[in-house]
């Protein structure tokens, strides 16, 4: 069991904070519910460096200024492992992300672990330590939090500190220290973290199956359940589901006797938002043509492109065992498929992806490289 100090005091915290404030490096984890809210609730701070672990208790404190102070030194560097939720959470409370930063899964990509390998998975592998897993589903909201609870979330730091050291010097043996500076940056990119209402439609499952003019009113739908949603802090769902929203969209009730006949359609949303809903409804049906979204369209390969889109992930997974990485992080069917129509906006043709294995797919698609098969070993030609 972790040593820890338990904060649920402001003068506690600021003591913690001063004992901290000097170290280069520290590692960071948080707790928290979202089950019945929008935004998450903050249940829990975990954060250590070499020599102290602290759990940090936001629901009994009055605030978090001292930590956050803390937080945004550009001089400290925060470990973390799949971090953005965590850093999400500091987003939704300042409306900046805390920086610079070490994700310790996506460094392990480079190390030749799978796509968001778990934290336990990684301390079991690199540092030969089972961890308990039984508090994984806990209820972090509840008080007072167990001794077992507690002793489970310092683990969480505990072996951050541990596990930092470790990958670095791995990644430094490879060349590779340098490579993830790009993603690292992007995790502290404030845009990562903002949840534009208008942008919410994509997220609504079935809304590739709709007309343009339908498709208008279910951007208007989504957008006006997303701002409700933030408003009320509760799960978009809970205010409606994807199955009214798509409904709604297609049938474009124009009544509220209408509104309140559409199936699943929640008696206090109708009585209460209907209004506002045949409005958002009406707006889509007032669009010119020339101003309705299109979705994409289904990319249907012919028979050379499902053979070239098969080439090149075989091409993938080599540059993968090459590089010893798993081909999962460099490139899915999906980004393969974009790329042979001719897309460049995309992951596999930025940092470091780029450099093992983008360009070379790149070049395949120019007909400077091919594959053959020599005495059952697959080889590579890179034409002059």
């Amino acid at each position: 069991m972790s040593d820890y100090h338990y904060i649920e005091t402001i003068p506690q915290l600021e003591a913690a904070c001063e004992t901290l404030r000097h170290s280069p490096v520290l590692a960071l984890d948080t707790e928290f519910m979202r089950e019945k809210t929008y935004y998450a609730r903050l249940c829990l701070i975990q954060i250590a460096n070499e020599q102290q672990i602290y759990l940090i208790d936001p629901l009994q404190l009055e605030h978090l200024q001292p930590l956050l102070d803390l937080l945004y030194k550009p001089d400290i560097l925060k470990v973390v492992h799949a971090g953005r939720q965590d850093l999400e959470l500091f987003y939704d409370l300042t409306g900046k992300i805390p920086g610079p930063m070490f994700d310790t899964q996506i460094a392990a990509t480079l190390l030749g672990f799978a796509d968001q390998v778990g934290y336990a998975a990684m301390v079991e592998k690199i540092l030969g330590i089972q961890l308990d897993k039984s508090h994984t589903r806990t209820d972090w909201a509840q008080r007072p939090l167990s001794q077992k609870q507690l002793a489970y979330a310092a683990d969480d730091v505990v072996y951050l500190m541990q596990l930092y050291p470790e990958i670095l010097t791995r990644l430094q043996k490879l060349g590779r220290e340098n490579w993830l500076q790009e993603d690292f940056s992007a995790l502290s990119d404030p845009r990562m973290y903002v949840n534009d209402p208008s942008n919410s439609w994509q997220r609504v499952s079935g809304h590739g199956r709709l007309k343009p003019r339908q498709l208008a009113a279910l951007k208007n739908l989504a957008h006006w359940r997303e701002q409700r949603a933030q408003q009320l802090n509760k799960p978009r769902k809970w205010i409606m589901s994807d199955d009214v929203l798509l409904n709604l969209a297609q049938r474009q009730p124009d009544k509220l006797e209408k509104l309140a006949g559409i199936r699943g359609m929640p008696e206090s949303v109708a009585r209460d938002c209907g209004k506002q809903l045949i409005d958002r409804i009406q707006q889509a049906r007032n669009l010119p043509d020339s101003a309705l979204p299109q979705t994409r369209d289904r990319f249907i390969p012919t028979r050379d492109q499902e053979l070239l889109i098969d080439s090149l992930l075989l091409y993938l997974k080599y540059l993968a065992y090459d590089n010893q990485v798993s081909p999962a992080t460099l490139a899915n069917r999906k980004e393969i498929e974009r790329l042979i129509q001719g897309e460049r906006e995309l992951d596999i043709l930025r940092g470091w992806r780029r450099r093992i294995a983008g360009q070379h797919l790149l070049d395949m698609l120019e007909g400077k490289t091919s594959i053959h098969i020599r005495d059952n070993k697959l080889e590579i030609e890179h034409k002059s």
